[in-house]
Order: structure tokens, then C-alpha cells, then sequence
């Protein structure tokens, strides 16, 4: 506090102090003077508090909190004054320990709150008993008398109350029934009758002020609606009458007073209304809405000063915080933040939010809030604008430790731009309304029906090569009856969009491929305002998404099918993450979490999980950020992760099911072969699994839970979900095929693999890993594994087998034909490779133990070349070989085309490194064919 004071603040000062002290006495001495000072500048209230409640003096020399009143059931009058002066000097503790720094603004703001929320509770459990003295109680289906809920909404859900505000509540009841009183109520009766009487208790004014004001318009139906609602009721209004701004209202609900429980239970349940599964931009939306009326409301009563709805004021800051929420907080739990401090630090972590703005939003949000608290202090009034006398501005400058109230202003001035600056930048509410083009003006004219074949000459010049298809292909869409069917609000964001899209197309290398692919698309979302929204908002993210249907026609397939997907186009950060096992592994259990307890709710997740990653894995290899070798190490990565968390949902259903728990010890494992195996899947490769067991007590009961268990696997990772399947499965590999069990034992996979196994079965093995599952038996397969690897071979009887071998798929499977070359099967490609190094793996394993250990084909090259069985230099050359073979194999699966394609220089190169390798090691008859 400044000093030496003004001569009027002097003069003001003691003149206060000795009205005070005429009432408080020698009490008075106890308490520091210049603090003491300071509470008389801030508030009229605190010094009206000791006038009229003289014992109050003593929470100035840090007294303990007021104890909350007990309310005597049989003196129901004496209840409104008991709660007012006990809120009267709770409420002048808070004062004293803001003005003196005791408390930081979160403190106060805390503070305020609890003692709402003690109000409430004590204010309610009087008058439930108060009413069910006459009514008796309503009760549950086992007897137990239930109560109110009472949701705080607003700032006091947040638990950030302002000193005067009122609170915004909303009643609930969890079940139906009648009271069990001489004079019965029916529920909704009971609880309006509990409702009406808690709202008088604390809203009403009386000799001694008030204790709450209370504001029940947020309730369904607003004013209108009635009181008290079931739960039952609650979620159908939300489900199909809730608006926008409503979510706005329940990011911060929490149950305050009553039936918490059953409070967080409901709160549960109306999660998906605030929070959607998708990137949502509609909440935009209501935002733009709620930000006009207020924007109107401001300009009628010349509230451009206000510290909360006034530009750069609290409001903006709730608003952007809340709007970021909206959008994402339904894939990132962690944004659902009630309270707005936490909420913006959890926005900057999450990279929504920069570190810097975040901070500085913060120290505003804390300054602004520090200055409402004291108007509202001033007088205990619900006001949000600084005081236009002069000595009063003098009074409250003083009091908040500014010399004059210019350098106030200047402080708050500064604070109020920057929020202003944020808010605009962050949400972008300028009107977007495209720029006029000849675009622009062909989409409006076929979308009113007034197009004509002559106006499609924009089409030509924009750079369409297929003038007549696109036109007659965005005709018969913008006529078409999901467009036509399709809200005034939606048909606006689609008429922005279209042209944008036009635009973004004729400017790739493709646009006459990229169209009807992007049609498709919007066909699939027309009726999904939030997507509308989604690519409305956010340029980049339809620059991206013109950019994929360009080049991939897969990954526009996957989009049109599952927009989900179009969340990806948003998320540049993954653009320069590599994905790792330990990334996807905590994605996977991320997704799960947000899943809960269902299955059906888990395997969902999984599947979303599984398109979204692998749409990003596909992304990365389209912009050449990630290699293909890489790319189809990090999709068999993103599959062993799907795989551990689909045994993790089997197995607990499994145990649900026999009443038995169920572990990861249970000695059932996965064993992953083929691509999976071999590090190398591509988009979209089925999975070749065989399962083993090794329990501990093998008996009957324990061989049908592995196989229940291996069937149940089997049947999730193909069921048909709203995200798609995960993936096909191929157990053929197993020991005798399709004739064999399901599930083997080690000990009989053991034998097997030693005395009977085909050499095209151990050829397999060179490739195959352990996926998840009991570790034991995941080590016991790794121990046979590189035994049966390490045994002696007759090498001739073996390069006679191999060959025999890749003549017949050859023969079956290879689609070379003379004007194009099978990159898989064709003599020279990648199945030749494969056959090569899982050759020289079984003939020199027994003597190169390295050679065990390795699975992925460029690992194999590397461990064949280090063990002198591959000259440096035929490494080198299969290794670029199967890098570039692998590379044009995933181009074709991501643009849908077969994997046939004409042999250009890099491609002869390829085969030829192939083919010498296979003639150097005796493979010659494997890799002959005559050249494409």
C-alpha cells in the first residue's frame, strides 16, 4: 500500500476507524493498521460486516474460519439469518485475507466456493427435512431415502465463484416413486417442493442481505422448464433438445450438494452431449452465437468496459478456453477441465495452446478475476465494472497497491489487448465468406439449379481435363437428395466448402483424379455438420485431405469411410513423430482408458485407433518422411500393439464369462509369422498367427480354455465395428495345418518343428516372433525356434526343397504378364528375396549363431553380410533392391492399384540384384523366368 496516503484518503480513513472503533473498542488495537487501512478502502461491506456483527473483528488477527450454523429443525425461522451472517463473515474473512496477500486469486476464488458449496448442502439436508416431515422420504428400489442433486454450473462447477455472484444450478433426482409420508408426493412434486423451498432459503433478501443469489435458467427448457427433473428426463432433453451454448454451460457442472454420487453418475452419462467422440468444430458455432448476443447486449448497455463481457474480458478468456475443449476434449480426456486455469495448462501441454499464450492468458485471466473480486468486495453487489467516481477509483487503486488509478488502467488495458488479440486469432470469428470466383459462382449456379453445361467452362479454366464428367459428377451431387435434405446452417458451410475445394483440387498435379475422390468424401460427411465444420474452419486440414485424394486412393477410400480421419488432417505434430512400439503402446492404452469397462466400447476404440494410426503411417510414407522399410516395420508394430489389446479384451471377457480370473500367465501366447513376423506388413496385409500353450497342469479344462480363448481372438480382430474390422487372420501356419489344433502345446509344437515339419514350415520359422502372452511360453518359443534353426541340414536336399517350393507358388500366385511385372510374386521380386535369405538362414545358421536371431529382411542382409555369407556388395545391392521393391509394392496398395507395374531402370536393377544373388547361391531355377 502506498505511502504517504492522499490528505482526503487520510481524512476518509480516520474517520472511518473512529466510527469502528465506537463499536468495537479497544479490539480494535489487536489489528495492524496499515492492512487494516487497506480492508477500509476496499470494502463498504467489510466495514458494515463489523458494524453490525462486532465479533467479526476477531478473524482479523487470523482467526479461525466461522463455524457453519447447525439449523434447528424446530425453529425453521430462525434459518435465513443464521446463513446470512455466517455467509456475512465467512465472506469478510476472504476479504481480509485477499487484501492482505494472505490468499492468492485461486484461493479467494476456492474459497468462495466451498462456502457456496456448504450453503447449499446445509441449506438443502434442512429443508429435505423439513419437507419429508410432512411427506416422508421418496426412496429407492432397496429401501434407501434418496435426496436432491444439486449441479453447480458456471463458476461455481469450476470451483472459481466470484465473491457476489450468483449461482447457476440445476435440479435432478436419480429414480421415480412416490414419498412414503402420511400426505404422499409423487418424485417430481417432492423434489420441486425441496427445490422451491432451498432457492427462497438462500436467494431471498431479508434484514440481514442475502445468502446466495440462485439462477435456475440454465435448467432444460430454461424458465420454462420445470424444476426438478429425472435423470431419465435429463438425458433425453440433452439427447434431442440440447443446444450448443448448453454444452458451453456443462463443461464445468458438477454435482455440489445432495446425492454426489448419483450426481456423477448422470454427469457420466451427458459426457458424449459435451463431449464429442470427434474433432468437433461445430462448437464453434455456439460459440460465434453466444459471442453475437453478448456482443449486442454489450453495445445496448454501453458495457465496453465491462470486466467480464466486455472485450479482452473474463468471457473471452472462459470462451476460448471452453471452445478448445469442445473440440478436442472428446478424444483428450485430459482437456476436460472444470475449473479454466487448470484448463489452459492443460491445453498448452496437450500443444493446442502456445506455452507462451497459455501463461500470458493465465496471468490476464488471474489480474482481470483480482479486479471483479474487488468491485463485487466494494459493496458485496454482483457488479463487473470498475467505479467511475473518482475517489472511489482513488479508493480502489489504493487498495490493490497502484500509487493512481492511471497506472491501473494502463495494467488492465494491456491485459484486455492481448486477450482481444487471442480470442479473434485463436477462434477466427471474422465471417469467412470465400473469395468471388468463377468457381464460387458455377457451385452456386448448379446448387440453384440455374448451371448450365456453357457455365462449366470454369471448370476448363480452373484446369480440368474431364470437363463433361465433373460437371455432370458435381450436378447430379449438389441435386442430389442428401444435399437437398440438409440444414440452412449446413448448406452454408457447403457452399464455402465446395468452390475452396474446387480450387484446392485444380491446383494438384491431378485434379480429374482428385475429384470425384473428394466428392465421395463430402458425400460421406454432407449430413456430419461437424465435419462440415471441421474442414470449414480449418484450411489446412482440407489442404491436406485435396492433397491425400490426389495421390492415394486408399487413404480417400479409408477418409470417405471412416471421417473420423479427417481428426489426422489436423494433428501436425504427428508429422514429425515417428511412431515407436513404446508410442503405440501408449496410444493403445490411452484409447482404451477413454473406452472404460465395455468391450464393445474397447474393441470400437481399437479399431479407431488402428485406422487413425495407420492412416498417419500412410501419410508419412506419401510425403516421404518415412521410408518403406520403415513403414512396414511400423505397421507390423502398430499390429502387435492391436493384438495385445485385443487379448486383453478377450481375456477379461473370458473371465467374465467362467467366473475365473484370467492373467497374463495363463501359458497362452500369440506367435506372429509372415509379414507380421518379418517386420514387413503392408496396408493392408491379413495377419498369419499360430497360437501356443504351455500351462502349468494341461489338462482337459485348461486345453478348452486356450482354444475358447484363441477362438475368441480369432472372432474379435474380425468383427465388424463403426471403425471397420482390424484385421483378417490366416492360422493355416499352424503344426498340420487346417487339420491341426488350434492351439498346440510347446511340447508338441517342439516335436513337430523337429520331426515333422515341412522345409517350407521352417522357412516360416525363420520369420516368426512371439507377439504377447505369457512370457514363459513366448521364451520357450524363442528357444525352439533358434534350436530348430541351429540343426544341421542336408543343404542340397534343402535347395531342392526351396526351389520345388517357389516354383509351384510361382505358378500359382505370380500375375507378371508381358507388359507388366508382379513386384511380389514375379521372378526377381520380393518373395524371391524372401526365399533367398531364408535359404542361406537354415543352410549356415548352425554354424553362424547371429543368423538366429534376426527376422526383417533388411536385418537378415545386414546378419548374412556380417557373417561372410553375403559379399558386402550383394548386400548392398539387395538391400536397395528390397527397399526400392518394397517402396513401389506400398505405392500401389496406397493408390489401390495391383501390384503389376511396367519394369522401368530401378525396377531392372532390383530384379537383376535378386536374380545374381539367387544364381550365386544356387537358387538360379527359384529366380528364372524370361524378362518382362
Amino acid at each position: 500500500m502506498p505511502d504517504p496516503l492522499p490528505s482526503t484518503i487520510d481524512d476518509y480513513l480516520g474517520a472511518r476507524r473512529t466510527a469502528l472503533r465506537s463499536v468495537l473498542g479497544v479490539a480494535l488495537d489487536a489489528v495492524p493498521q496499515q492492512p487494516f487501512d487497506c480492508l477500509l478502502l476496499a470494502s463498504d461491506f467489510a466495514q458494515q460486516v463489523l458494524l453490525t456483527q462486532p465479533d467479526a473483528v476477531a478473524l482479523l488477527v487470523d482467526g479461525p474460519p466461522p463455524a457453519p450454523p447447525t439449523l434447528d429443525p424446530l425453529q425453521p425461522g430462525d434459518w435465513p439469518s443464521q446463513l446470512r451472517r455466517w455467509r456475512a463473515q465467512s465472506s469478510f474473512r476472504l476479504i481480509w485475507r485477499d487484501v492482505t496477500g494472505l490468499d492468492s486469486v485461486e484461493d479467494t476464488l476456492a474459497g468462495v466456493s466451498a462456502l457456496a458449496d456448504s450453503a447449499l448442502q446445509i441449506a438443502l439436508d434442512a429443508v429435505q427435512a423439513q419437507v419429508a416431515g410432512t411427506h416422508g422420504v421418496i426412496r429407492s428400489e432397496n429401501g434407501a431415502p434418496q435426496s436432491l442433486v444439486v449441479f453447480a454450473l458456471g463458476k461455481l462447477g469450476g470451483g472459481e465463484l466470484n465473491f457476489s455472484s450468483d449461482v447457476d444450478l440445476v435440479f435432478a433426482y436419480e429414480h421415480q416413486g412416490s414419498s412414503d409420508g402420511a400426505r404422499p408426493l409423487e418424485a417430481e412434486a417432492w423434489y420441486a417442493r425441496v427445490g422451491q423451498r432451498l432457492i427462497a432459503l438462500l436467494n431471498e433478501t431479508t434484514h440481514d442481505g442475502f445468502c446466495h443469489r440462485v439462477d435456475m435458467r440454465l435448467r432444460p427448457f430454461g424458465k420454462t422448464g420445470r424444476l426438478a427433473l429425472s435423470f431419465a428426463a435429463m438425458e433425453q432433453y440433452y439427447q434431442n433438445e440440447g443446444r450448443d451454448w448448453e454444452r458451453y454451460a456443462w463443461v464445468k457442472a458438477r454435482a455440489a450438494a445432495g446425492d454426489i454420487a448419483a450426481g456423477e453418475r448422470l454427469l457420466r452419462t451427458l459426457r458424449p452431449f459435451v463431449y464429442r467422440r470427434y474433432l468437433d468444430y461445430t462448437a464453434l458455432d455456439g460459440l460465434r452465437e453466444m459471442k453475437a448476443m453478448i456482443a449486442a447486449e454489450v453495445e445496448r448497455r454501453e458495457l465496453a468496459d465491462d470486466l467480464k463481457l466486455g472485450p479482452g474480458g473474463i468471457r473471452e478468456i472462459e470462451f476460448l478456453a471452453q471452445t478448445l475443449q469442445l473440440i478436442r476434449g472428446g478424444r483428450e480426456p485430459a482437456l476436460r477441465q472444470r475449473a479454466l486455469l487448470p484448463a489452459l495448462v492443460a491445453l498448452s501441454e496437450a500443444g493446442h495452446l502456445q506455452v507462451d499464450t497459455a501463461h500470458r492468458l493465465a496471468d490476464a485471466y488471474r489480474f482481470l478475476r483480482r479486479l471483479e473480486n474487488r468491485v463485487q468486495m466494494f459493496a458485496d453487489l454482483q457488479l463487473h465494472s470498475l467505479p467511475e467516481d473518482p475517489f472511489a477509483r482513488t479508493r480502489f487503486a489504493l487498495a490493490l497497491g497502484y500509487a493512481d488509478w492511471s497506472l491501473l488502467q494502463s495494467e488492465l488495458d494491456a491485459h484486455r489487448a492481448l486477450v482481444a488479440q487471442e480470442f479473434q486469432r485463436l477462434l477466427a470469428l471474422e465471417k469467412r465468406v470465400p473469395a468471388p470466383s468463377d468457381l464460387t459462382d458455377y457451385w452456386r449456379g448448379l446448387a440453384n439449379e440455374t448451371g448450365t453445361p456453357a457455365m462449366a467452362a470454369a471448370l476448363a479454366d480452373s484446369g480440368f481435363a474431364h470437363v463433361d464428367s465433373a460437371h455432370a459428377a458435381l450436378r447430379d451431387f449438389a441435386r442430389g437428395a442428401s444435399v437437398r435434405g440438409i440444414s440452412q446452417r449446413a448448406r452454408a458451410r457447403l457452399d464455402r466448402l465446395l468452390p475452396k475445394l474446387l480450387q484446392s483440387a485444380a491446383a494438384t498435379p491431378s485434379p480429374d483424379i482428385a475429384l470425384p475422390r473428394l466428392l465421395a468424401l463430402v458425400q460421406s460427411i454432407v449430413r456430419r455438420s461437424s465435419y462440415l465444420a471441421l474442414l470449414d474452419e480449418q484450411p489446412g486440414a482440407l489442404q491436406r485431405l485435396v492433397e491425400i485424394c490426389a495421390s492415394s486412393a486408399l487413404l480417400a477410400e479409408r477418409v470417405a469411410a471412416h471421417p473420423l480421419l479427417l481428426d489426422e488432417m489436423l494433428d501436425t505434430g504427428v508429422d514429425a513423430v515417428v511412431a515407436t512400439r513404446e508410442s503405440l503402446a501408449l496410444e493403445r492404452e490411452r484409447a482404451l482408458v477413454v473406452a472404460g469397462d465395455d468391450a464393445e466400447a474397447q474393441l470400437h476404440a481399437l479399431a479407431e485407433y488402428r485406422q487413425g494410426i495407420a492412416f498417419r503411417i500412410g501419410l508419412a510414407l506419401l510425403n516421404q518422411r518415412v521410408d518403406a522399410v520403415h513403414t512396414a516395420r511400423q505397421l507390423a508394430w502398430l499390429a502387435e500393439a492391436v493384438l495385445i489389446g485385443v487379448l486383453q479384451i478377450a481375456r477379461t471377457e473370458q473371465a467374465r464369462r467362467s467366473g475365473v480370473a484370467m492373467d497374463a500367465a495363463d501359458g497362452f501366447a500369440v506367435i506372429g509369422y509372415g509379414s507380421l513376423g518379418g517386420e514387413e506388413l503392408g496396408f493392408g496385409s491379413d495377419l498369419d498367427l499360430v497360437f501356443l500353450h504351455d500351462s502349468a497342469h494341461p489338462d482337459r479344462e485348461a486345453i478348452r480354455h486356450h482354444a475358447k480363448l484363441a477362438q475368441r481372438l480369432v472372432s474379435l480382430l474380425g468383427t465388424l465395428t463403426p471403425a471397420g474390422r482390424l484385421y483378417e487372420v490366416d492360422v493355416r501356419l499352424r503344426p498340420d495345418g487346417a487339420k491341426g489344433l488350434l492351439v498346440s502345446s510347446v511340447a508338441a509344437f517342439d516335436d513337430y518343428q523337429r520331426s515333422r515339419a515341412w522345409t517350407w514350415e521352417r522357412q516360416a520359422l525363420v520369420r516368426a516372433h512371439g507377439i504377447c502372452g505369457d512370457h514363459a511360453t513366448l521364451a520357450a518359443f524363442e528357444s525352439i525356434r533358434a534350436d530348430v534353426l541351429a540343426q544341421p541340414r542336408d543343404v542340397e536336399l534343402l535347395l531342392a526343397d526351396v526351389i520345388a517350393m517357389r516354383a509351384r507358388m510361382r505358378a500359382e500366385l505370380d500375375r507378371s504378364r508381358a507388359d507388366g511385372f508382379d513386384l511380389k510374386q514375379g521372378a526377381g521380386g520380393l518373395v524371391d528375396l524372401e526365399f533367398l535369405l531364408q535359404f542361406l538362414v537354415l543352410a549356415n545358421a548352425p554354424q553362424h549363431p547371429s543368423l538366429r536371431t534376426p527376422r526383417a529382411s533388411a536385418e537378415l542382409i545386414d546378419t548374412l553380410a556380417d557373417c561372410g555369407v553375403l559379399s558386402s556388395e550383394a548386400a548392398k545391392s539387395l538391400a536397395a533392391a528390397h527397399s526400392d521393391l518394397l517402396h513401389r509394392s506400398l505405392a500401389c496398395t496406397l493408390d489401390t492399384r495391383p501390384r503389376v507395374v511396367q519394369v522401368d531402370a530401378a525396377i531392372q536393377v532390383a530384379r537383376n540384384a535378386i536374380r545374381d544373388a539367387c544364381r550365386a547361391h544356387g537358387l538360379a531355377d527359384a529366380a528364372a523366368a524370361s524378362d518382362c
